[in-house]
């Protein structure tokens, strides 16, 4: 006869705590591992007959449940706001993976919905080529506002067009900060590479 075990998974940056229940709801297993692909699966290898597994929908789960699913009979990403009874009494990484198999061995959880992650990859590459444009245009804001107390009229692109020699005219004609041309040089260093970085990675992906 196959057995069933239910497990459940408190997952952090550098440790998950498990628990492992049986078809009767008995604990029959906990341990600590290491938050490392190599190190889980070989957990799971060393397990036999029907494995359901949960952990909850946080910063681990999408990679986690990638990982797992190939390996396992069934992976349930649970949603953490319906989890009332890992609010009750003593909470701790072990404590909280014995509660999460008992919910899984109950049928009491809410599962969040992990499918294909095939364009996972590429969300995630926009996602970041998007934060790095957003922070090039407030660090873009700040220098325009040095050049802007010094007098200096930078065209709306000026800062990463404009040759460094137009302002060092500026400076003459205004008499302004000497060191402004310098300091555009370095920011249109610092600010064209990672524009063209972040570019490049959406476009190649």
């Amino acid at each position: 006869m196959t057995s069933t075990k239910y497990i459940g998974m408190d997952v952090h940056k550098e440790s998950v705590s498990i628990a492992v229940r049986n078809d009767a709801g008995k604990i029959v297993m906990e341990c600590v591992i290491e938050t490392k692909a190599s190190t889980i699966l070989q957990f799971f290898d060393g397990l036999r007959g029907d494995v359901h597994v949960t952990f909850e929908e946080g910063t681990w789960a999408a990679w986690l449940y990638d990982l797992l699913k190939p390996h396992v009979t069934k992976v349930l990403v649970c949603d953490p706001r319906r989890n009332a009874l890992l609010q009750e009494g003593n909470q701790n990484d072990r404590v909280d993976a014995r509660k999460l198999a008992e919910l899984l061995h109950n049928n009491q959880l809410r599962s969040v919905y992990h499918g294909d992650h095939g364009l996972r990859t590429l969300k995630e590459l926009v996602r970041s080529y998007l934060t790095i444009t957003q922070d090039l245009s407030r660090v873009m804001t700040r220098v325009k506002a040095i050049y802007r107390s010094w007098a200096i009229h930078v065209p709306q692109a000026g800062l990463r067009t404009e040759p460094s020699c137009r302002v060092a005219r500026e400076n003459q004609r205004t008499r302004s900060a000497p060191a402004s041309g310098i300091l555009l040089s370095a920011t249109r260093r610092a600010t064209m590479p990672a524009a063209a970085s972040a570019a490049g990675s959406a476009g190649g992906e």
